[in-house]
């Protein structure tokens, strides 16, 4: 009896890297949360210790453009970073390829055994896919690289910047809306209403358990307000 689990055709055809194309989402993700929490602690440490709405937008502002730039620069430099060693392991595959073209076969042969083929048609796949393109298919197959899709940093510079912005302008415009008693409280329950959701979608993306991946971002959101505020207050006591 054979026990080897079923082979889904994207096993025959290789392990597509999507990293490429789900890789604006994790950065709209990370710059949505960066944005609420970083921009929460600031414009409520700038609440507490000065009730001045015009102190609080400008600082406000001042930190919504430093963050969006740093969040840019951030994943301008490690998106390219992982696109160029894609590149490199390409290169390498292409002279692998040239240099050992039977002991790729076998390797191709071999992963195709380890996802549960029978090893005749195993050999037959790899062979009829190596004639095809042998390029794309050792690619995604050895190194779950999609040629045609590597990472783009681009996309993941506007999605960060795009999403920072918007999730930075949630707690700015809860402490200039609100009155001057309830300023703190209604931007922290804001704040943890939309952290709630980004926590949710970060763990729709991931896959990851809904409950501690949200339960993570929100505490620490939460902890970064009540620092930020204790520091706004003793300014304030300090004046």
């Amino acid at each position: 009896m054979n026990k080897h689990k079923p082979l889904k055709s994207r096993d025959i055809l290789g392990k597509v890297n999507t990293s490429g194309q789900s890789n604006w989402l994790r950065a709209a993700v990370l710059g949505s949360n960066d944005g609420i929490i970083s921009i929460a602690g600031l414009v409520i440490g700038v609440a507490e210790a000065t009730q001045s709405k015009t102190a609080i937008l400008i600082a406000g502002l001042a930190g919504i453009v430093a963050g969006a730039m740093s969040m840019a620069v951030g994943e301008y430099l490690s998106v390219s970073t992982q696109r160029d060693t894609e590149n490199a392991l390409l290169a390498n595959e292409r002279r692998d390829l040239v240099n050992h073209p039977d002991e790729e076969l076998a390797n191709l042969v071999s992963a195709y055994e380890s996802d549960g083929m029978d090893p005749k048609i195993a050999k037959i796949v790899a062979l009829e896919l190596t004639k095809t393109n042998a390029f794309t298919t050792h690619a995604e197959v050895d190194l779950h690289i999609d040629p045609k899709h590597l990472t783009n940093p681009w996309s993941a510079v506007f999605a960060s910047v795009g999403s920072f912005i918007a999730g930075a302008l949630i707690p700015l415009a809860a402490v200039l809306v609100s009155t001057e008693k309830y300023t703190v409280t209604i931007t922290f329950v804001s704040v943890i209403v939309a952290l709630i959701i980004t926590g949710l979608i970060s763990a729709k993306v991931s896959g990851a358990n809904v409950f501690k991946s949200t339960l993570r971002v929100v505490v620490g959101g939460a902890i970064a307000m009540v620092v930020t505020y204790a520091i706004g207050n003793l300014f304030k006591i300090a004046g």
